[in-house]
């Protein structure tokens, strides 16, 4: 009977063991991973502010181009008629 409880023992406990760590190590990976999620929530977050800069900085820049064309049209017609 005791080889029999012996052997049961030796067999369960490292088994159970193992079970645990498995359901541990899940469980750790579960947090990791929404971690993660989180850190590229993030990123994609701070790339459309980016983008929505960069959309503001060419709308301005495409303004004073718009702008310059004006005036040097302006110009061009004024030597057109002074001629």
């Amino acid at each position: 009977m005791a080889d029999v409880t012996q052997a049961v023992l030796t067999v369960s406990m490292p088994t159970l063991a193992v079970l645990v760590g498995i359901l541990l190590n899940n469980s750790r990976l579960s947090d990791f991973k929404s971690y993660i999620d989180a850190r590229f929530a993030a990123v994609d977050r701070r790339f459309d502010a980016l983008g929505a800069v960069l959309d503001a900085r060419f709308a301005e820049q495409k303004a004073e181009l718009l702008r310059v064309e004006q005036v040097m049209d302006a110009r061009l017609r004024h030597l057109e008629e002074n001629r």
